[in-house]
């Protein structure tokens, strides 16, 4: 009986790939064909969390979520734009009551829908509505085998939730492990890494980074872990460029990031953000931004790419690398945040994906 609905799982899961990849590859030829909209939008609907790891400075605890039709007017100004992708993240987006209409709503406004969360709350029933709400990509950062005073993501905690997503989960489940400051134990992100693959799961590494999302070099034994895990399982986007190599290095990167155009970050308040670590530029409410924001930005020099980690900001810019140089200066000045976030001074951040 379990082995027949495995099967039947895989079988849903390969069909939901292959429309999914066909999507994908039209909006590789769409960004290639047109720099005017955003390829990829991250959407907080709340900042709450359930966990309080230390490297963290994206969560609270105690915001309340987005009211669900506030999310709606969020998420169709962003297909208005001809935003391709629309990520959920948080905070924890499943502490949010109405997730499975949001992305639904994603994917009734014709983008693809993805999902980063910490797992600790995903039953069989839960993913079998993110199922049926047409989840087409869920990420877990798993960033140790046993729980520390670090974090509490760990194989041993998770290792349940990840076997319920190998039974029930017909969308593509990716597991980050990470590397670099603040991580005890480096050999137990090739544990998660090789967990991942044996569950039919892709396989990502992080590099944590600092306050600002900057960089911070690896040491010698994890720069061999961090090839072992790249050389492990299927090629993946994020791994056909320089700039991740670059990172795990410690050296910069010569790159024009697109944020603010070709990718955003939209917080829980509605403004529109270059990204996690540089919340407050341009921090525009997302109503107001116009063509004219995006184009501006497009055309913009950010001081902080050369050393940046956020390699989701730089696999969309991929795209437009070749074209474009950036001559304009940011001129916006920070927006502050209405609530402060919870932030332990310090400690590295992760890797965004």
């Amino acid at each position: 009986m379990v082995k027949e609905m495995l099967s039947r799982t895989r079988i849903r899961r390969k069909l939901r790939f292959a429309r999914t990849r066909l999507r994908e590859w039209r909006m590789i030829a769409k960004g290639l064909l047109s720099t005017g909209h955003p390829i990829l939008a991250h959407i907080i609907p709340m900042r709450r969390c359930n966990l309080s790891c230390a490297y963290c400075n994206e969560y609270d605890d105690h915001s309340k979520p987005v009211p669900v039709d506030q999310m709606y007017r969020r998420i169709d100004r962003l297909a208005s734009f001809g935003t391709t992708i629309v990520t959920v993240s948080g905070g924890e987006p499943l502490l949010h009551p109405d997730l499975d209409p949001i992305i639904q709503r994603i994917r009734q406004d014709g983008m693809i829908a993805g999902l980063i969360t910490n797992g600790y709350l995903l039953t069989a029933e839960r993913i079998e509505r993110l199922n049926r709400a047409g989840l087409e990509h869920l990420q877990i950062s798993i960033d140790n085998v046993l729980p520390d005073d670090i974090s509490k993501k760990s194989l041993k905690v998770l290792d349940q939730k990840l076997q319920l997503l190998a039974r029930h989960a017909i969308f593509q489940v990716n597991i980050n492990s990470v590397l670099g400051s603040g991580v005890k134990n480096p050999e137990d992100a090739l544990v998660v890494a090789r967990r991942a693959l044996e569950l039919g799961f892709t396989s990502t590494v992080g590099i944590i980074h600092d306050g600002n999302g900057q960089l911070r070099p690896l040491r010698p034994r994890e720069m061999e872990i961090w090839e072992e895990i790249m050389s492990m399982g299927k090629r993946s986007f994020s791994r056909f460029n320089q700039f991740q190599h670059n990172i795990a290095r410690g050296k910069p990167n010569d790159w024009r990031c697109r944020a603010g155009s070709r990718y955003l970050y939209i917080c829980e308040n509605g403004l529109a953000h270059y990204c996690s670590q540089q919340r407050g530029y341009p921090g525009i409410p997302l109503e107001q931004y116009s063509v004219e924001h995006r184009r501006r930005e497009y055309h913009t020099r950010k001081a902080c790419a050369p050393r940046c980690t956020v390699s989701c900001v730089q696999q969309v810019a991929m795209i437009d690398n070749w074209r474009a140089p950036q001559t304009l200066k940011p001129v916006a000045a920070p927006a502050a945040e209405p609530e402060p976030l919870v932030q332990l001074a310090g400690v590295g951040l992760r890797e965004e994906s």
